[in-house]
């Protein structure tokens, strides 16, 4: 990896000025690996584990689940999806209390909120048999989309995007009418990284009298999200990007308190029933959030993410969208001096205020280059068609480390074309 040569020196000393007077810097030292001289560009897949988390997961093993045993189902654990689904909803997506929890995962949960709000909006009125979602959301929810309509004889309205942008008001418009009954949006393209309005095509869709679904996945932890003040009926986002919660770890629901009663359990298991340890002859559904679970909690799954949640709470989710602001501008300022004359493209938004916490860089090699970079120690992803997602955490990622692996990316570039 090359260092940086004199032409791109101010990029450097702008680079290391902005670590000195970042806010968050302290954060950084808190995770395993940061200070290796590997870049990771690959938070907004998978975070790094903070270092506290060793300690709990050593912890956990030899004191709660070896001492305790199943007693720590009736001490603590089985409170553990609503304690830690609250703190998200405080802490990262603006929800209050009662309204979130941590249960299955991501696939498994958006199939629940989609499939119960199908239902209560067919309940309301019949003539709503239409799920809208667009062509470049991620694929698992079109693919949850596309199952449910045959499971329920519904109809998908698709809306097409450029994969550079995302949904924007005037491309749902015109999918929604009287025959809408769920929309289901991501708050963050996982492509390109644009951020959506959220408020405003909440509002939408509640004018066309439907319910909408978020998909969080990209933004809970990187970017405000305050989903009672804008109105969202149901959101759903994963625990192991932004909120490091590891491989696999379980996601969340988030429903609006007045759609409890109205959404139907679609996968009834006995976690979810009023009675859990009554072996009821029938299923009864339990009251709030709970009501939203199947299956036994992961509380294995749900012990990492309360590490991140601590510092989240500590930094504030505004401080974490100011430096998520400022290393992707950084990242656009980079590309644009040093990969521009190789051709490569921005294929994200340049305006902040529609961009999420990743920029994504095109070029017909990336495939090529994501491999190299990756032997390299420089860890991005790729997206087709032609796309390197440069995933910058918050918490976690240093201007200088963002310079570091941007130098690397041109040689890479340089040397497959």
């Amino acid at each position: 990896m090359s260092e940086p040569d004199a032409a791109t020196a101010d990029l450097h000393d702008r680079a290391h000025a902005l670590d000195a007077g970042d806010p968050l810097r302290r954060f950084r030292d808190q995770f395993v690996g940061a200070e290796s001289n590997l870049v990771y560009f690959d938070g907004n897949s998978l975070g790094r584990p903070p270092r506290a988390t060793t300690e709990r997961l050593a912890t956990f093993t030899t004191e709660q689940w070896g001492g305790r045993l199943i007693r720590g189902w009736d001490e603590h654990w089985m409170q553990l999806p609503f304690e830690i689904g609250d703190t998200i909803g405080r802490v990262a997506i603006g929800a209050a209390a009662g309204q979130t929890v941590v249960a299955d995962s991501t696939t498994v949960l958006l199939y629940k909120m989609i499939r119960a709000a199908l239902g209560a909006a067919r309940a309301a009125s019949p003539a709503r048999r239409e799920i809208v979602v667009d062509r470049d959301n991620f694929p698992t929810d079109r693919y949850v989309v596309e199952g449910i309509a045959r499971e329920c004889a519904a109809d998908v309205v698709w809306i097409d995007v450029d994969t550079s942008s995302g949904v924007t008001a005037e491309l749902l418009a015109p999918a929604l009418s009287d025959r809408t009954a769920v929309v289901v949006l991501s708050h963050v393209a996982y492509r390109s990284g644009h951020l959506a309005d959220a408020r405003h095509l909440t509002e939408l869709v509640h004018e066309a009298g439907a319910l909408v679904v978020w998909d969080l996945c990209h933004s809970a932890g990187s970017v405000p999200v305050s989903a009672d003040e804008w109105g969202f009926d149901i959101a759903v986002g994963c625990t192991y990007k932004y909120l490091n919660g590891g491989p696999g770890s379980p996601a969340f629901a988030y429903v609006a308190a007045d759609l409890h009663d109205r959404l139907a359990q679609p996968i009834q298991g006995w976690m979810g029933s009023a009675n859990v340890f009554a072996m009821g002859p029938e299923y009864r559904p339990a009251p709030g959030m709970r009501r939203f679970l199947s299956g036994t909690p992961p509380v294995v799954g749900m012990l990492a993410m309360q590490d991140t949640l601590e510092m989240l709470a500590d930094a504030g989710i505004d401080a974490v969208r100011t430096k998520s602001i400022a290393l992707t501008d950084f990242t656009i300022e980079v590309a644009d001096s040093l990969l521009a004359p190789l051709r490569v493209e921005v294929a994200s938004p340049r305006d902040s205020a529609e961009r999420g916490g990743h920029v994504t860089l095109s070029h017909p090699s990336m495939r090529e280059v994501t491999a190299r970079l990756w032997r390299e120690d420089v860890i991005p992803d790729y997206r087709d068609p032609h796309g390197l997602r440069i995933g910058l955490s918050p918490l976690s990622t240093s201007f200088a480390e963002a310079l570091r692996g941007l130098h690397a990316v041109r040689d890479a570039v340089a040397d497959c074309r």
